[in-house]
């Protein structure tokens, strides 16, 4: 029994050791491990020699998502081009000098990919959402249509005509409408200003010239992220970068196109039309630009404020106290609250549809709440918004094709993609104090930008609009 005992004992001493070695390893290595768990699967980032910045994350998906994301949109154009960049857009799918638009629809359709582009006011971005056996396919068809679109005449004067027509089936939703409205007050002057599609009188006169202008000034190679998610390897498409994107040129003719600063004007826009049944009313005061380190209490500011819809169950059980209040006194059919971000400024308010009547009361409420935002927010308040907050985010980042956007949009914004990790403690961090401090800088005595379409004779006047942004207290 004892040599039994003595037996086990002697095996298990190496063990022993093996344990304390192990508890070294991970003593030693903790913050290193730590490293490689919060940022599992990484964001890898790397600048060709034309400076084209190629960006992937790869999560061993089957399907893949891969992106031209270019540093150019509505913002770039001056009032004579207005619209130019949508209009290119539009033409990029029309054919190239190697694919006819048949060839390249029969291409894409056999792969069982999809296709797809739009334009905001500061990026234009091409992309595609395809197996990840098809990503080089992809990415070849993405290079050629961003830098050998044929841009014929025939196929300039066909779309125009469908250009056209998108205009009018945008004209008859309000809410893009009001933030039209809403961008021309705020950015008078200035090319945020200026709509994404632009002016018909532009639509109607824009040729192959200005559209080749356009490539030749803003499509540079220092302006294009080449961005994939999922099943991608980040040295294969590193490989295709070079193999289709290399040549770009990243040479500009004189001076390099800046970035003009856009100045905000507190102002209000009225489109007054009774024979619309709803109110839709926006006002913003002017919020920070995407780098700006006010923008993350700004986001939690915005989440505190929230959304609501007469069709969501709830009423006093609302944790969002405008939500509660609409719900209770039947202020308005919706409303939503948005921090619309660009690189140096922004749009920080809210957007409402109500009844003709209650355009004045729902305006009251929303005001009485930003000044108890800048003034008697509480910690529970903050501390709920900043949960619903994380939880956005990561719903948000649901697939391929958001986090390819996400991924595309911050190397343009931040010139890197912030780890989850790192945001939700920038979030976390975020306390009553920033949200009143930032509250009382952005929103408290300040001008702030209206627009209204509809039945809007209830709405008050600018003069009594801007005496409700501040509160005299005795």
């Amino acid at each position: 029994m004892a040599m039994c005992v003595l037996g086990i004992s002697q095996n298990l001493r190496p063990l022993s050791k093996g344990v304390n070695m192990l508890k070294r390893f991970k003593a030693s290595n903790a913050e290193l491990m730590t490293k490689c768990l919060l940022n599992i699967p990484a964001t890898q980032v790397t600048i060709m020699d034309n400076c084209l910045r190629v960006a992937s994350e790869d999560s061993g998906a089957s399907t893949a998502t891969v992106g031209l994301w270019i540093d150019a949109g509505s913002r770039s154009e001056t009032p004579q081009n207005n619209g130019v960049a949508h209009f290119l857009e539009h033409m990029a799918f029309k054919g190239t000098s190697k694919r006819s638009q048949t060839d390249l629809e029969l291409e894409v359709e056999n792969m069982g990919a999809h296709l797809n582009a739009y334009t905001s006011r500061e990026q234009t971005v091409f992309y595609a959402k395809c197996l990840s056996k098809d990503v080089p396919k992809s990415v070849e068809i993405l290079a050629d249509i961003i830098q050998y679109s044929k841009l014929g005449e025939s196929e300039i004067e066909r779309e125009r005509s469908v250009i056209l027509r998108e205009m009018q089936e945008v004209e008859s939703n309000l809410q893009e409408v009001v933030f039209d409205h809403l961008h021309a007050t705020a950015y008078q002057g200035t090319a945020l200003g200026q709509t994404i599609l632009g002016p018909t009188k532009n639509i109607k006169s824009i040729g192959r010239n200005d559209l080749q202008a356009y490539i030749n000034t803003h499509y540079k190679a220092s302006r294009i992220v080449l961005s994939g998610a999922g099943g991608v390897k980040h040295n294969e498409l590193v490989q295709l970068a070079e193999q289709y994107l290399g040549k770009m040129e990243n040479t500009f003719d004189g001076k390099p196109p800046s970035m003009d600063p856009c100045r905000f004007t507190g102002s209000e826009v009225r489109v007054r039309d009774d024979s619309l049944p709803l109110a839709h009313v926006a006002i913003a005061v002017e919020g920070c630009g995407w780098s700006d380190q006010d923008n993350i209490p700004l986001m939690v500011a915005n989440t505190l404020i929230g959304a609501w819809d007469r069709s969501q169950g709830g009423g006093v059980n609302n944790a969002s106290n405008l939500a509660r209040a609409c719900a209770e006194d039947n202020l308005c059919h919706s409303f939503q609250s948005f921090n619309t971000c660009y690189k140096d400024t922004g749009l920080w308010g809210i957007y409402y549809v109500c009844d003709p009547l209650e355009c004045e009361n729902m305006l009251f409420n929303i005001q009485t709440e930003w000044m108890r935002l800048c003034t008697m927010v509480t910690e529970a308040e903050v501390d709920r918004a900043k949960n619903l907050l994380k939880t956005n985010m990561l719903l948000q980042l649901d697939g391929t094709t958001p986090i390819c956007e996400d991924i595309g949009r911050q190397i343009l914004c931040y010139g890197r993609r912030i780890p989850l990790h790192e945001l939700e403690q920038r979030i976390e961090a975020v306390d009553v104090k920033n949200i009143r401090d930032v509250a009382m800088k952005y929103i408290y005595d300040r001008c702030p930008a209206v627009a209204a379409v509809g039945p809007v004779e209830n709405l008050p006047d600018y003069n009594r609009i801007r005496s409700s942004m501040y509160w005299l207290r005795v």
